[in-house]
């Protein structure tokens, strides 16, 4: 199934897109979550802190990846908005080949500089095997990873959301049966968890590209199609490069500020670690409007229906700004049982530490979301170089509280970071957004391919 976007009621179809997005979002982080439940539960709390330790890491890494699958996507979608099947495929042939040789070199890379990186960051000794056994794996699973969001970026780029979903549902599935399997049974521990993770990415990697060149007509690559093309790599690398680089800039500032947690001791990091998997659990819808926003934007864009794109912008920041609302209530009542998901009996300090944290940062949820709306809405539009600055500003934030407010005041300090950071890059995205839409409404840009940020 496609979908057109640049037709048609605006509400409807966005959440057409959105729901099964915020469900494959929602299943993503359950398994996630059985990963660091069965590790906090079975193994104990230093494992879960090891595996906690590496979340920017992981980031850093995985997140440039993610960025570029996803921004190799946005000519795709543009194309399809253009009516333009053969220039779809031949993006989408030449994105193979640069995703898959750059997830290639990278998985290298970081197998071998691993333990170099987790003594930079100052994990702390009595956690870094734990640390170091869990990421190991999943940057050694790294082509997996990139299987599953180029196939299933590529699917949403025409408007299919539920299959991705259903293989997605299928690999959680898996996932939570390989975990218990792994970790309970056969005692791997983290290397169990990691290694069930990459064997459920690569299952529903495979699913996504088997039901692209089986069942969708005008994505099967023919021919001539399949030669690398310059001009098809140089667009697809202008797009996912500064998306890439953006998720890792990102992370540059979020593992500065892991540094800075790390030196609070061990006791903070678990702390952290689980009020992240909670908080990260409620930002699935705007994770979902994110990616919805962006392929409605490049539909739209190659379309030429700017007062849509302006429409849907709109319409997602009020919605999610209503959920926004009904987060932090949930957040206040249901907190301290979510968190002792991960923390057993007995860590009180943790637990508390954990809570503090989720309330700072569910606190400022609706900054958080108009980096959501903004950021995605510009890379659908063609600007991804600006997502990046916006990237910038979050690492300049994070690291000005890891530097500034850690060492004086703790881990109280420590929660300021990622609201500080929200708010530095919602002052460069606001203005960007508004002057990227007058840009394009007065023709001062050029044709999709050509918008420079």
């Amino acid at each position: 199934m496609v979908r057109d976007m640049t037709h048609g009621s605006p509400i409807k179809l966005i959440f057409g897109f959105w729901f099964p997005l915020l469900l494959g979002n929602l299943f993503q982080q359950v398994y996630n979550l059985v990963d660091s439940v069965i590790v906090g539960r079975f193994v104990g709390v230093n494992a879960f802190a090891g595996v906690s330790a590496t979340g920017s890491l992981n980031f850093l890494i995985i997140g440039f990846l993610l960025g570029m699958c996803s921004g190799c996507a946005i000519p795709v979608a543009q194309s399809f908005g253009e009516g333009d099947p053969h220039a779809m495929r031949k993006y989408f042939a030449n994105a193979i080949y640069l995703c898959g040789g750059l997830s290639a070199a990278m998985s290298v890379a970081t197998v071998i500089l691993t333990p170099a990186i987790l003594r930079w960051t100052g994990t702390p000794a009595d956690i870094f095997e734990e640390a170091y056994h869990y990421i190991v794996y999943i940057f050694g699973g790294m082509s997996a990873i990139m299987l599953y969001n180029l196939s299933s970026g590529v699917l949403r780029a025409v408007g299919n959301t539920r299959t991705p979903l259903y293989f997605l549902i299928l690999s959680c599935a898996v996932n939570v049966v390989l975990d218990l399997l792994f970790v309970v049974v056969f005692k791997m521990g983290v290397t169990g968890a990691s290694l069930a993770t990459v064997a459920a990415q690569l299952l529903s990697g495979v699913l996504c590209t088997w039901v692209i060149f089986k069942k969708y007509d005008v994505l099967r690559i023919r021919g001539e199609e399949w030669k690398l093309d310059p001009a098809c790599l140089k667009r697809l690398s202008g797009m996912g490069l500064p998306m890439g680089a953006q998720f890792s800039i990102t992370a540059v500032g979020s593992l500065i500020m892991q540094t800075a947690v790390n030196g609070l001791g061990s006791a903070s990091v678990a702390a952290i670690g689980a009020g992240s998997k909670i908080y990260t659990l409620f930002c699935c819808p705007f994770d979902a409007i994110g990616a919805t926003i962006a392929t409605w934007c490049g539909q739209n864009l190659g379309a030429r229906r700017i007062d849509r794109v302006r429409l849907g912008v709109r319409l997602c920041l009020g919605i999610m700004s209503v959920y926004a609302v009904i987060a932090l209530i949930l957040v206040k009542l249901w907190g301290a049982p979510l968190i002792g998901l991960f923390i057993t009996g007995g860590q009180a300090e943790i637990v508390q530490k954990a809570l503090q944290y989720l309330d700072m940062v569910v606190l400022f949820f609706i900054p958080l979301l108009a980096i959501f709306v903004l950021r995605n809405a510009l890379q659908g539009l063609g600007f991804s170089r600006i997502a990046m600055f916006a990237g910038l500003f979050e690492l300049v934030g994070r690291a000005l509280v890891a530097f500034m407010l850690v060492r004086p005041y703790g881990f109280s300090g420590a929660i300021l970071a990622n609201p500080f950071a929200w708010v530095m890059a919602d002052v460069l995205l606001i203005p960007a957004y508004f002057s990227a839409v007058r840009r394009l409404q007065l023709g001062a840009a050029a044709v999709p391919r050509q918008v420079a940020a």
